[in-house]
């Protein structure tokens, strides 16, 4: 008896493959721009709507992204492997290092886009917090030069209101060095983790292409007296994280 034959892909989907597998091979970098609908249509003898579905697949995956007018780019993008507990322990903050050093590892990053302010607590601090006003720390970090992260970080105004974590430096170990300088060391975290599709201004802040979702991490910070000490609200770009987290069964 003959082995049925495999079904062979749409066309479509061949085409997206060898242009992956060309992105792969390192035919095509990181910005470069890949071949437009008629040089696929050329190349292939397929219809405009069959090479716009090729490089739609592409547009979907993350590993290209349109730009109107202009054509379609190679978006590769080493993720960050973001290590739930390690980047967060005291041996971390406590021995002077970012927390961010330990999720980029040696690759270039910065904080931009930074605003500092006292505010009147919005629901969801209040609620965690327990205080009627804020400090909010609100920033956007970037790595190799793609922003990747939208962080807004809220405190109880009367416990920092005069210290380093009203400033642009924190110094080092960051804002939770400086809480165990007051006294009200993070020694218990929880994180509640989703995702949607981002706002149109997150989008923007972002540089997200159509069809890219965010994920968004709530971290409560709690001393342990169990005190809430801060609540970190993350918009990460979907695309460019992995999310680790290890545990003992």
């Amino acid at each position: 008896m003959e082995s049925p034959v495999p079904h062979e892909p749409p066309i479509y989907r061949r085409i997206a493959d060898r242009l992956r597998e060309a992105i792969a091979a390192g035919e095509f970098r990181d910005g470069d721009r890949l071949p437009g609908e008629n040089a696929l249509m050329a190349e292939y003898g397929v219809a405009r709507a069959t090479a716009r579905q090729a490089l739609a697949v592409l547009i979907n995956e993350g590993v290209a992204v349109a730009r109107r007018g202009s054509g379609v780019y190679v978006r590769q993008f080493r993720p960050i492997r973001r290590h739930g507990s390690r980047r967060l322990s005291r041996e971390q903050w406590g021995a002077g290092r970012a927390i961010w050093d330990s999720d980029t590892t040696g690759r270039p990053y910065v904080v931009d886009d930074m605003t500092i302010t006292r505010e009147a607590a919005a629901q969801d601090a209040a609620r965690v917090l327990g205080c009627e006003e804020v400090w909010v720390r609100r920033r956007r970090y970037s790595v190799d030069g793609r922003p990747v992260q939208l962080a807004a970080s809220y405190f109880p105004a009367e416990l920092v209101a005069g210290t380093a974590i009203t400033t642009q430096d924190t110094g080092p170990g960051g804002v939770y060095a400086r809480l165990r300088d007051l006294g009200h060391a993070p020694a218990h975290f929880t994180e509640e983790v989703r995702a949607r599709m981002p706002t149109p201004e997150e989008a923007r802040k972002l540089g997200l292409p159509a069809g890219t979702p965010v994920i968004l991490v709530c971290r409560s910070a709690f001393s342990r007296a169990g005190r809430a000490v801060e609540l970190n609200m993350m918009i990460m770009d979907a695309a460019s994280y992995v999310l680790q987290y290890d545990f003992d069964a």
